[in-house]
């Protein structure tokens, strides 16, 4: 006796009941359309089985509620939000699913007069998470499964001149769901478009264009594969705008409903991605006319390479979900072109549809701005890897027809696009027999594309060796052909861009350039997966997994992008596009007036740019110019001499020579001027002078015996002899440092700290350190006052730490300098394998909100994160210093700072520092940022908080992938700091930075 009997939802061998065979989408259709889209009544249910009898019956639905569609219902307050990166939430029991299983039942009418009902009628479903079942006047009409993919409906002999009823029921569980394990929420209901096609009894019901190039002659052929309806006659024509190319007729009888069109069309623009050039392919049958775009292209492998037009291509590229932070997984065109759009001008010339086919236009799009493509199967099954049975539907006979399904079904929709380039099988769900059968049926409907599947770790099946997170030294391996296959080889998912993150782009980058083999790679995302709210005390942020109550949950495993939910780029996109940037700015040995453009572009030489050129200084322009003429084609360099005028340089001033490569003239995607690439360079060493501190103003000192106290005509510095350290420093009566220097070894946690921040904050206790005073020396001498204090710094429990020595002098002109020495010492074993940070925090008052800086900006720095940063003087409030990551964390650091200001508009507090260090400045603390889940939880300090690092760690992107490099993790070692502070007029930190003294 049968245990279970299967429902309908349940069988996996199943793959739809009355769906049309899957086609392509056309560019342009004369068949009428109608939108459903709109309000539904809607119902919800706990289970499929709860259903209201004759719930599909035309009338019913009264007290219904009402959504709108497409959305997906758990943004309109039914079920519940939940987040998982790999866990089904459900017992893994394939292909049975929950009992208790959420069910949504959508209805509504529509009208359709009698000229309507003379051709056939084609409902369409866009997007359904997971299945549903459709009814049209009462009558079952069909299911459907595949969420990412569409399904059409010939409902033509269920529908009648007037009101008609469609009534579809929305199952949030199927046996489909084991194939949907994606990394993302989980959502349900009508999510993308729902319409009726009015189509001609005589109609094209599908056109495949199969455009090649012969890359030696520059010369098209095109191959169109035509399935008709009726019988009838045709023509077809190619079309380069109104310009006519090829053109033909053929005919149809019932004998002949496929017919195959070749046509040759001499020499063509070809496509890529740095020259979309589209034409037209234009189809004419009994009255019903068809345009479908393509693009003249050939990919195959060659030496070891997969090309483009017999050229091998680099992929910059980037890991893209349907998403939107208040509708979920419902995005429109105009987001989808806005993507497009800042892709293009952050220099990313390829996507990778993760997990699943995207929404139609998003590829449309692709074709005309100029993005390669991988197309992803709706496929993923990552939670068998949680029970230690990876290959248990993917290597099982049984599920043969449903992998097969969802990679036959998305080439069949997407053929059309020469964007693009590759058939991804689905994402990490192991290997076995029902891949190497999808394989198989890709190859028959398409060999002209090249087939990937990173599951596939020898890729038996796949043309591509596809690896994810490698970290960079088993790159170089793969690179120099010592791991892995032969197969051309690409990262589909590198430079996990959780938070602050992701660190050694530029050294990936490296490396892809470096060897032949190595394709290039998608960065991991474009977007923060996170939800607005807005909270009863009207706090504004980002939900992310367990913000409702989902329980388990990967928390913020989903805020990863290059773009903040509300499409703020985050830094990392900054850093991103001038790490891919197409020209590399190379400065030569010589007359200091000589640099080198290196052209990275596959197809194109520079002559689309210019360069754009400035002297400055400070906060100053010097001199600038423009070079209109660039001549370098792909892999070359073009050499240039930057024609300024030689100039006395102004003593203690550095001169830097800035190169902007920019758009020539407006192009798609960017104005005239955009930036495609820039470089910096220190253009003169400065000529340096020191002056002798003001003498002649004496000091007084006072010790009571805890405070030692040095004043002068209007300055008071303060130091407390029993915790060894600076108290404070008042000018004038007003207090600018409120706290002085204390050595520190912590930051607030990135989430790339993920798997080190256990042992830093519960096993090292690096956030509560301990400076234990060990002497406290003064020598006084009229005009200055020496106070020499030794500290011991340790953390709780720990063994290592370092012996300090500060040395502070304070001068009768009111500035203060401190130099401080760090030995490193360990007296035990147990140690940090690195440390965040090594230097000193110190507070300030915190009306000083006005900040300025000479160092690496405007944007964050890190030591592995630097290259979209310029050294130059920069303005900001305190606020505007940080950066609000969606899960607060560490930011807003800069490198190779050599002073910085805090002022209250009347006057400023200046630091300058003897060597660049790194500097943080903060209204917040660091204790406040690791505690806060949500940025309105960051309590606001009583001071301004400044952080001087002598090192900081770089950021790497271990939450998923490569550690810090080596270089840039930093290690107790020995260290020094020293650094003068002066109070001095509002806008007079340029030129008082410059003075230097002599000790």
């Amino acid at each position: 006796m049968e245990r279970r009997k299967k429902k309908r939802w349940e069988d996996e061998r199943m793959t739809g009941i009355g769906r049309r065979r899957a086609r392509t989408s056309f560019y342009r259709d004369s068949a009428r359309h109608v939108s459903l889209n709109g309000d539904w009544k809607f119902l919800y249910l706990e289970a499929p089985e709860l259903s209201p009898a004759g719930f599909f019956e035309p009338g019913s639905g009264e007290g219904w509620d009402t959504i709108d569609v497409p959305s997906v219902w758990q943004m309109r307050g039914y079920d519940h939000m939940h987040y998982t990166d790999v866990l089904y939430l459900f017992p893994v029991n394939p292909p049975y699913v929950p009992s208790k299983n959420p069910t949504g039942i959508y209805k509504r009418s529509f009208f359709l007069d009698d000229a309507w009902l003379q051709e056939d009628t084609i409902l369409k479903f866009h997007g359904v998470d997971s299945a549903c079942d459709i009814w049209v006047n009462g009558v079952h009409a069909g299911y459907s499964k595949v969420s990412r993919l569409p399904a059409e409906f010939d409902i033509t002999s269920l529908v009648k001149q007037g009101e008609n009823d469609v009534t579809v029921r929305v199952y949030k569980w199927s046996d489909g769901t084991y194939l949907e394990d994606q990394d993302m929420w989980w959502f349900s209901g009508i999510y993308r478009d729902v319409e009726l096609i009015n189509e001609p009894k005589a109609a094209v019901l599908d056109c495949r264009v199969t455009a090649g190039l012969d890359a030696a002659c520059g010369c098209g052929h095109a191959v169109i594969d035509l399935e008709v309806k009726g019988d009838g006659k045709g023509t077809w024509s190619l079309l380069d705008g109104e310009r006519l190319m090829a053109e033909g007729e053929f005919a149809s009888c019932k004998d002949q409903r496929e017919i195959r069109i070749t046509a040759e069309a001499g020499t063509v623009q070809p496509w890529t991605a740095e020259t979309p050039y589209l034409y037209q392919v234009k189809i004419t049958f009994e009255g019903h006319e068809i345009t479908v775009r393509t693009g003249f292209r050939t990919i195959e492998i060659r030496d070891g390479n997969f090309t483009v037009n017999g050229t091998a291509i680099l992929l910059n590229g980037v890991n893209h979900h349907d998403y939107s932070p208040t509708e979920g997984r419902v995005v429109t065109y105009d987001q989808m072109k806005a993507d497009v759009v800042l892709m293009k001008q952050h220099n990313i010339n390829a996507l990778r549809c993760s997990h699943y086919p995207a929404a139609d236009c998003l590829y449309d799009l692709c074709d005309e701005y100029g993005l390669y493509v991988i197309d992803e199967a709706d496929l993923e099954c990552h939670g068998f890897e949680w029970v230690e049975n990876y290959t248990w539907i993917s290597d099982d006979p049984a599920w043969e027809t449903a992998y097969v399904d969802c990679a036959v079904r998305m080439v069949k929709r997407d053929f059309n696009h020469p964007s693009i380039i590759m058939w991804s099988l689905g994402n990490e769900s192991a290997f076995g027999c029902n891949f190497v059968k999808s394989a198989e049926a890709v190859r028959s409907l398409d060999p002209s594309r090249l087939i990937h599947y990173e599951g596939d770790f020898e890729a038996e099946a796949a043309d591509i060796y596809s690896t994810m997170y490698t970290w960079l030294e088993k790159l170089e391996e793969i690179g120099r052909g010592e791991k892995g296959n032969h197969k051309p080889h690409v990262m589909c998912e590198y430079g996990h861009s959780m938070g602050n993150g992701a660190g050694c782009l530029k050294a990936y980058q490296d490396v892809f350039r470096k060897y032949k083999r190595l394709q290039g790679g998608f960065i991991w995302e474009w977007y923060d997966h996170g939800f607005f709210t807005k909270d009863e005390e009207g706090h504004e942020y980002y939900r992310y997994g367990g913000s409702y109550g989902d329980f388990p949950n990967n928390g913020n495993f989903c805020i990863d992008g290059l773009l903040m939910p509300d499409r703020t780029p985050s830094p990392a996109l900054a850093e991103y596009r001038q790490v891919i940037a197409p020209v590399e700015i190379l400065k030569k040995t010589g007359s200091g007036r000589e640099i080198a453009l290196k052209n990275w572009y596959d197809f194109k030489d520079l002559s689309h740019l210019c360069v754009k050129w400035w002297i400055s200084c400070d906060e100053t322009v010097q001199e600038e110019g423009m070079i209109e003429e660039l001549k370098a084609g792909p892999g070359e360099v073009c050499c240039l001499e930057i024609p300024y005028q030689p100039f006395i340089p102004e003593r203690n001033t550095d001169y830097y020579l800035n190169i902007s490569v920019c758009l020539k003239e407006c192009a798609a995607y960017a104005p005239k001027g955009h930036e495609i690439s820039r470089g910096q360079f220190l253009l003169k060493e400065h000529l340096e002078t020191a002056v002798l501190h003001e003498t002649g103003r004496r000091l007084a000192a006072e010790d009571d015996g805890i405070f030692y106290t040095v004043k002068g005509e209007s300055s008071e510095v303060v130091f407390h002899k029993i915790y060894g350290r600076l108290e404070r420093f008042t000018v004038d009566g007003k207090t600018y440092v409120t706290a002085g220097p204390e050595v520190t070894v912590y930051r607030a946690t990135i989430d790339n700290d993920m798997y080190k921040k256990d042992d830093w904050l519960n096993k090292y206790f690096i956030q509560l350190p301990d400076e234990q005073t060990e002497y406290f020396r003064t020598e006084e001498r009229g005009d200055r006052i020496d106070v020499m204090i030794g500290t011991y710094f340790g953390c709780l429990n720990q063994s290592w730490g370092f012996l300090c020595d500060y040395h502070y002098t304070v001068y009768g002109d009111g500035s203060v300098t401190c130099r401080l020495e760090g030995k490193q010492i360990q007296r035990g074993k147990a140690e940090p394998g690195f440390l965040p940070r090594i230097g000193i925090q110190m507070k300030a008052a915190k009306e000083l909100q006005n900040a300025a800086w000479y160092g690496l900006g405007f944007q964050e720095n890190y030591a592995d994160s630097r290259e979209a940063a310029w050294m130059g003087v920069y303005r900001s409030d305190v606020d505007g210093m940080s950066v609000n990551y969606v899960s607060p964390q560490e930011n807003g650091h800069r490198e190779e700072v050599l002073w910085y200001s805090l002022g209250d508009g009347e006057h400023s507090l200046l630091v300058t520092a003897e060597r660049p260090l790194g500097l943080n400045i903060h209204n917040y603390t660091e204790e406040s940022l690791e505690e806060a889940k949500y940025p309105w939880q960051i309590k606001k300090a009583d001071d301004v908080i400044i952080h001087m690092d002598y090192l900081h760690s770089g950021l790497g992107s271990n939450s998923c992938g490569q550690e810090q490099e080596e270089a840039y993790k930093v290690r107790r070692q020995d260290f020094a700091l020293s650094f003068t502070m002066r109070v001095i007029g509002a806008g007079e930190d340029v030129a008082q930075a410059k003075i230097k003294y002599l000790d």
